[in-house]
C-alpha cells in the first residue's frame, strides 16, 4: 500500500537525526532500468530540450488525491501515512491527524497534517507545460497521484509549497540551502521518469545548480 521512502534519509542527514532505514531491495527498485545510478549532469543531459506552453491548461486536467488502490486511503492520505517519521494517528476514513514530518524543503518538523502541503515535485502545470498536455486523462491523473517513485510526491510545509506555486527550478529553489542539490535531483528524476522536457532556461538553472552539487546522483524507473 505504501511506497518506500528514501526521502528522509537526506533529511536524517541534514539534521543528523535518527531514521528507520529503507527496507532491504528499495535501492534496486528505484534504480534506472539501463543500471547504476547516474550523476546529477548526466542526468541532465538527457533531458529532452522543448519550448513551453501553457495554452489550455486547467489544474483539472490532472485528478488527483484518489484512491487508485481502493483501500479507503486517498494519495495524501497515503503520503502522510508513509513519510511520517513516527507511527501516524489515522481515524475513520483514513484521516490523518497526527504523527511527525520532515519538510525538507525549509528544514521544518510538523507534527500536525493541517500546516502540510502534498506537493507535486515538478507541478502539474509545469508538466503540462512539459509535455503533458498530449497525454490522455488517464496518464495525467496516474502523473498527479504517483505512489510508486518516493521522488514524485513529497509532504513540505504549505508556506513552502505555496511559495513554489508552478515555477521550475529557475525561479524557485528550496529555502534551505542544504536541501537544494536533492531537490535538483528529485526534480529531474521525475522529469525523467515521466518523459518530461525542459526549456533552454530550466535547463540552464539545472546545470548551473549542479556544477555545486558534488556526487549527487539521479535514479529513477520510467513510469509504465
Amino acid at each position: 500500500m505504501l511506497k518506500t521512502v528514501k526521502r528522509g534519509l537526506v533529511a536524517a542527514t541534514i539534521l543528523a537525526l535518527p531514521l528507520t532505514a529503507a527496507p532491504a531491495g528499495a535501492a534496486a527498485d528505484a534504480a534506472p532500468a539501463t543500471g547504476a545510478p547516474m550523476t546529477l549532469a548526466d542526468g541532465i543531459s538527457l533531458l529532452p530540450v522543448a519550448a513551453e506552453s501553457r495554452e489550455g491548461y486547467q489544474r483539472t486536467s490532472f485528478k488527483h488525491w484518489v484512491d487508485n488502490d481502493r483501500d479507503g486511503c486517498n494519495t495524501r492520505s497515503e503520503v502522510l501515512i508513509s513519510e511520517s517519521r513516527t507511527a501516524p494517528t489515522i481515524e475513520t476514513g483514513c484521516k490523518v491527524t497526527a504523527g511527525e514530518w520532515f519538510s525538507y524543503y525549509d528544514g521544518v518538523t510538523v507534527t500536525a497534517p493541517g500546516g502540510l502541503d502534498i506537493d507535486h515535485m515538478v507541478p502539474l502545470a509545469e508538466a503540462w507545460d512539459s509535455g503533458a498536455s498530449a497525454w490522455t486523462a488517464q496518464r495525467r491523473e496516474a502523473y498527479a497521484n504517483d505512489l510508486d517513485a518516493d521522488r514524485s510526491l513529497v509532504a513540505v510545509t504549505a508556506k513552502t509549497n505555496r511559495s513554489k506555486a508552478d515555477q521550475d527550478p529557475q525561479d524557485w529553489l528550496p529555502p534551505l540551502a542544504d536541501a537544494r542539490c536533492t531537490y535538483i535531483a528529485d526534480w529531474v528524476s521525475t522529469k525523467l521518469r515521466w518523459s518530461l522536457a525542459v526549456d533552454q532556461a530550466e535547463r540552464a538553472a539545472l546545470t548551473r545548480i549542479a556544477a555545486g552539487c558534488g556526487q549527487e546522483t539521479v535514479e529513477y524507473t520510467p513510469a509504465p
